[in-house]
């Protein structure tokens, strides 16, 4: 490990935002990220981003659901946050639907490696 070097880990400081967070505690949340300076100030020349998320239970367990909101305000985000849950989660059950198709149609080979994981 001594003759290895490890990567440099540094903030991008022109990319840097604040985060509020928004929940009722229910159903889900929406994260307002806004953009600022190094010195904390808001920057304007960047824009406001939304970001809803929530959770779907699964046989396994919960599954996180995280997408844009395409919101100019907090009020729009929450006005945009039902149908763009419900698209994240159409997505998310096609991924898995896909992901048991392609499990299910893999070679087995005597003495390979199968994978453990098991869709629900």
């Amino acid at each position: 490990m001594a003759d290895q070097q490890l990567p440099e880990i540094k903030l991008d400081t022109d990319n840097l935002y604040r985060e509020e967070t928004f929940t009722d505690q229910k159903v889900g949340t929406i994260r307002r990220m806004t953009p600022i300076t190094t010195d904390g100030s808001d920057d304007s020349s960047r824009a406001v981003q939304y970001i809803g998320q929530a959770q779907m239970m699964t046989p396994a367990g919960p599954l996180p659901l995280t997408f844009e909101l395409q919101a100019k305000d907090l009020a729009e985000a929450l006005t945009l946050f039902p149908e763009a849950a419900n698209q994240a989660l159409e997505e998310t059950m096609r991924e898995l639907q896909e992901m048991r198709r392609q499990q299910a149609s893999q070679i087995v080979v005597p003495g390979a490696e199968q994978s453990k994981i098991q869709m629900p």
